[in-house]
């Protein structure tokens, strides 16, 4: 008797917490955000707070032991060092050149994808897009030092033209990256694009709009947003990726490069240099902010 009393009253209880947060739409929301906000905030920007933090700390030129005496010495010698000015400047051009490339290759692949293959074919193609990711980064990066090596791949496909591969160094190091964030740049496209009205091709065409008209005027506008997506990804990927510049760059060095190689010599430097990319990407969104491409990530 007392069993039953006493699951009659639990229920009782979780119907009027079920009606509550029925009625209170509100509070059902926030108990939802409440655990993945709480992860975000202490795991995430949590983090990110201790970097910064960490970046105005010393090192001890004696025993490299961290000494946490508040400095701004990391940040003068990242911006008055040459060394590391070169480096800053190199990495955003590398991570500017994959986009743009990303977005040159995309536009083709993606308008096929979306506009001029069949229907039924479409989704295999988008498949096919996708392959490439399922496969491990290392695999793919190796295989691009294989085709990129002396006597490699493409030095096979050049010769007979007079020309050479371009072997390890700086347009390898684009050019694997290019491979790697491809498909995220393809993808925001080709949605875009299969999403674009056919009636809106037909009144430009009506209205005497040649080809290339069309294409600015009308097609454009509508998928420039995506682009601006895409790059999100393409851009930052490449901004703080290191481990591709080691396989196939040679000696080029990025800031990925250098915060590795000063995590254990000297952490506030290296955390000093990790602070640049976030900074950089933090800019980077709130320029393309203004074109609606937060509103298609």
């Amino acid at each position: 008797m007392t069993t039953d009393v006493t699951t009659a009253a639990g229920r009782g209880t979780v119907r009027r917490l079920a009606g509550t947060l029925h009625r209170r739409p509100r509070l059902r929301l926030t108990l939802l955000l409440t655990a993945p906000l709480l992860w975000l905030t202490v795991l995430y920007l949590g983090s990110l707070a201790v970097l910064f933090v960490s970046a105005f700390w010393t090192t001890d030129s004696f025993t490299s032991e961290v000494v946490k005496v508040w400095s701004t010495d990391n940040f003068h010698a990242l911006f008055t060092t040459p060394v590391f000015r070169q480096v800053v400047l190199r990495s955003v051009g590398v991570a500017l050149a994959v986009t743009v490339l990303c977005a040159v290759i995309a536009f083709p692949v993606a308008f096929y994808t979306a506009r001029v293959a069949r229907p039924g074919w479409r989704p295999l193609l988008v498949v096919a897009i996708l392959t490439p990711l399922w496969a491990s980064y290392l695999v793919k990066v190796y295989a691009w030092r294989l085709i990129l090596a002396e006597g490699g791949l493409a030095d096979w496909m050049l010769r007979p033209f007079g020309l050479n591969g371009p072997g390890f160094g700086l347009p390898a190091t684009v050019l694997t990256l290019t491979y790697l964030w491809l498909p995220y740049m393809i993808l925001p496209v080709h949605t875009a694009l299969e999403q674009l009205p056919d009636n809106l091709l037909d009144a430009s065409a009506d209205l005497g709009a040649r080809a290339g008209r069309t294409f600015r005027s009308v097609v454009l506008p509508m998928v420039l947003p995506s682009v601006a997506a895409g790059s999100v990804f393409t851009f930052s990927l490449s901004l703080g990726d290191y481990i591709t510049v080691q396989i196939v760059g040679g000696k080029t060095q990025l800031i990925g490069n250098l915060v590795y190689s000063n995590v254990e010599l000297n952490l506030p430097m290296a955390a000093a240099l990790g602070t640049v990319p976030v900074v950089v990407i933090v800019l980077y969104l709130l320029a393309i902010r203004r074109t609606g491409a937060l509103n298609n990530l």
